[in-house]
C-alpha cells in the first residue's frame, strides 16, 4: 500500500471514529433530554388506586391504566374547558399575530419612509425589557375593560397581539433575501401593494410564514404566569397549564391522585404541539435560517 493510500485509509479511520464518537455523545443527550418526558407519560398510565399508595421506586408502572385519562373527559373536571380555552387563545394568537407582523415586516422590508430607521431601532429597545415589568399595568388596564377573570380569554388574547409588530426581525430578515427587482417588475405590470405581498412574496416566504405562525401559537399555549394573573380565581376562564397546576396546589396528590392526572393532562397537551412541529419542521428550520441571514 502506498504512502498516499495509508494517508487515505487513517483520515476514513480518524472520521469514522469521530463520527461514532459523536452519535455517542448525542445518543446519550437525547436519553437524557427524553428522559422526563418518558417519566411524565409512564405516570400517566399509573393507576392510582391500584399502586399509586405513596412514593414508588419504579417508572414502568406495573399495570397499566386509562383511568387519568378517562377522568379527564369526565364531568368531575373543567379540563375539557380548559382545552377549548387554551386552543381559542393560542389559535386567534397566532392567526391575527402572523397577518400582523408579515405586514408590519413586509413595510419595513420593501418601503423607505421618514422615520423608518428611528422606528426598527425603538423596537429593537424596546424588545430588550421583559414583558413582565407591565404586568401590574396590563392587569388594571385590562380590569377596566372587564377583561380579567370572567374576560381572561378575549383580554389574554388581546394582549399577546397588542406589541406582537416588534417582532418583525426575524421575519423582515427573510424577506430582505427575495430580490427587489421582483417587486419592480409587479408594479410596472400594473400590481398593487397588496397584490405583490399576497400573490408574489408570501408564495416565496412559505416557511417565513409557517415559522412566524408556529412561533406565535407556542407563546399562549404554554402561557402560565400571565394567564393565571389575568384570570385568578375564575375557573371557568383558566388555561390548560393554569388549571392543572391549581390541581397539584390545592389537592393532596399523594392521598387524591392528582399528580397522576397532572401527567395525563401533560401528554394531551404536548400532542397537538408535537404533530405540529414534525409536520413543518423543515419550514420552520428554513425560516430560522433564512431569516438570520440580514437584517
Amino acid at each position: 500500500m502506498s504512502t498516499k493510500e495509508k494517508r487515505a485509509s487513517s483520515m476514513k479511520a480518524r472520521r469514522r471514529a469521530g463520527n461514532i464518537a459523536a452519535y455517542i455523545v448525542l445518543i446519550l443527550m437525547s436519553i437524557i433530554w427524553l428522559f422526563p418526558f418518558f417519566g411524565i407519560l409512564m405516570q400517566s398510565f399509573r393507576s392510582y388506586a391500584t399502586e399509586y399508595g405513596g412514593v414508588v421506586s419504579y417508572i414502568i408502572p406495573k399495570k397499566f391504566s386509562l383511568d387519568n385519562y378517562r377522568f379527564l373527559f369526565s364531568g368531575e373536571t373543567n379540563y375539557l374547558l380548559w382545552y377549548r380555552n387554551t386552543v381559542i387563545i393560542a389559535f386567534c394568537v397566532s392567526l391575527f399575530q402572523t397577518i400582523i407582523v408579515l405586514c408590519v415586516a413586509y413595510a419595513l422590508s420593501r418601503m423607505r419612509f421618514a422615520g423608518r430607521t428611528f422606528l426598527m431601532r425603538c423596537w429593537l429597545i424596546l424588545g430588550m425589557f421583559p414583558g413582565f415589568l407591565t404586568m401590574i399595568c396590563m392587569y388594571f388596564l385590562l380590569k377596566q375593560f372587564g377583561l380579567t377573570q370572567a374576560g381572561a380569554v378575549p383580554g389574554l388574547i388581546l394582549v399577546t397581539i397588542a406589541s406582537c409588530g416588534m417582532q418583525y426581525y426575524v421575519c423582515k430578515g427573510y424577506f430582505d433575501t427575495i430580490p427587489k427587482a421582483l417587486d419592480e417588475a409587479a408594479r410596472i405590470d400594473g400590481a398593487t401593494r397588496f397584490q405583490i405581498m399576497y400573490q408574489l412574496i408570501l408564495p416565496l416566504s412559505k416557511p417565513i410564514v409557517i415559522y412566524t405562525a408556529l412561533t406565535a401559537f407556542m407563546a399562549p399555549w404554554c402561557d402560565y404566569i400571565f394567564a393565571s394573573y389575568v384570570a385568578f380565581g375564575h375557573d371557568s376562564s383558566y388555561n390548560v397549564a393554569v388549571g392543572m397546576t391549581r390541581w397539584v396546589w390545592t389537592k393532596d396528590y399523594q392521598s387524591q391522585g392528582y399528580f397522576t392526572r397532572f401527567c395525563a393532562g401533560g401528554v394531551l397537551v404536548a400532542i397537538p404541539v408535537t404533530l405540529l412541529f414534525m409536520a413543518l419542521q423543515k419550514y420552520y428550520v428554513e425560516g430560522v435560517t433564512g431569516g438570520a441571514v440580514k437584517g
